[in-house]
């Protein structure tokens, strides 16, 4: 863009009308002709200094100020929200709040399809002996697309069963079941349709004849709000109900400032997380709700921990007490967007939960932890467990 001088233009020393200025050129009572070449007059000691021409204003000045403004509103709620993290992460937990035996863990597909044995049972059930595990969610999925679940997907399930009953007796064995929604892209499961909740049912009916306790949902991305998803759980409720069965979902966290959700899917595309009221109303139609409580973009401990403080809290809130509810722990290690290992550890995730707890509701019974995954977790994951939550020494091997 063009820069504008500000100011008239004038010619230094002539008047408007073409009269000179300074001393008079007049003389009185004779006659004076403009000489045809006029020279400009010279500055006298006297005069002023001349003032400079304003320079001209940088546009690229100004936006760059723009943008700090912009930048700072911002951060602000952001420096805000973080801050309040941190002071969540500060405090004792109350006596007592550790595990109430009913925790859980994620487990992946090999205990299925052939690849695990009895003697990893036998293994896996000396790692659980004196802990507060009660369910086991193993994997027996993926759904497909359509809502429905091949028998070849999960072949040795009454074996494994079978192994757990008799090495672990009381831990229940429930089919993990997922698929990609398709809330975010024209690929996946879609909820909306009748039939594919119908055939999703039929999948949790045929888990059951298996001998699985209970059927435990992980479907995502799950957008805050969607009805389809509560009347799909009315269903499996019923279903599972009538079976003696439990009905176990793993949940979104909930928005840790007001409507986060809303303002995530507009800017983004991707909500990422519920509202509370939408997680109380999944609460109230589930047996069991584990919030998936990792992936949360913390750069610290102390921020991450502060940051589960808050989500035990929210959900606690919501959670009737009839209805079990469990708090996710990191038993991975990646580092990618959304999640660095630095951060997000069992340690600091166990001292949120506790805190959150303690803050909340301490004496709640139906409430633990729930382990994601077998398959990736670290002895310094389950000792962090045993430690800080179950504070039981491990069994002898």
């Amino acid at each position: 863009m063009d820069e504008n001088r500000t100011g008239e233009k004038r010619t230094d020393g002539i008047r408007t009308d073409g009269t000179r200025t300074g001393e008079d050129h007049i003389r009185t009572g004779e006659d004076h002709t403009e000489p045809d070449h006029v020279e400009q007059d010279r500055p006298h000691p006297g005069d002023p200094a001349p003032r400079p021409a304003p320079r001209p204003r940088s546009r690229r000045r100004r936006l760059l100020r723009i943008a700090a403004a912009l930048l700072a509103l911002l951060l602000l709620p952001l420096l805000t929200a973080e801050t309040a993290l941190r002071l969540n992460y500060t405090g004792d937990p109350a006596p007592g709040t550790r595990t109430r035996h009913q925790d859980a863990l994620w487990l992946g597909h090999a205990w299925v399809d052939g690849r695990k044995t009895d003697r990893d049972v036998e293994v896996l059930a000396r790692r659980l002996r004196g802990t507060g595990i009660r369910d086991l969610y193993v994997h027996a999925g993926p759904l497909e697309h359509d809502g429905t679940l091949p028998a070849s997907a999960y072949p040795k399930a009454r074996r494994l069963i079978a192994a757990v009953h008799r090495e672990l007796p009381g831990v229940r064995v429930q089919a993990w079941l997922g698929d990609k929604l398709a809330s975010e892209s024209p690929d996946g499961l879609r909820l909306e349709r009748a039939a594919t909740r119908a055939a999703i049912v039929t999948s949790a009916r045929q888990i059951l004849a298996a001998g699985f306790e209970g059927t435990h949902f992980d479907l995502e991305p799950l957008h805050s709000g969607d009805r389809d998803y509560l009347s799909l759980l009315d269903d499996l409720r019923d279903l599972t109900h009538a079976r003696g069965a439990v009905l176990s979902v793993a949940a979104h966290q909930i928005d840790p400032l007001p409507a986060l959700h809303s303002f995530a899917g507009t800017t983004t595309g991707h909500p990422k997380w519920w509202s509370q009221a939408y997680f109380g109303q999944v609460a109230r139609r589930v047996d069991q709700i584990a919030v998936m409580s990792y992936d949360t973009m913390q750069p610290l401990q102390s921020l991450y921990g502060g940051y589960v403080a808050q989500q035990t809290s929210l959900a606690l809130e919501v959670t009737p007490e009839s209805t079990g509810l469990l708090m996710g722990l990191p038993f991975y290690h990646e580092n990618r967007f959304g999640h660095w290992a630095h951060a997000e550890t069992v340690p600091a995730a166990v001292r949120g939960v506790r805190l959150g707890l303690s803050r909340t509701d301490a004496g709640r019974a139906r409430f633990g932890v729930a382990l994601y995954v077998d398959f990736a977790a670290t002895e310094a994951d389950w000792r962090a467990y045993r430690e800080d939550w179950v504070a039981t020494p491990p069994t002898a091997s």
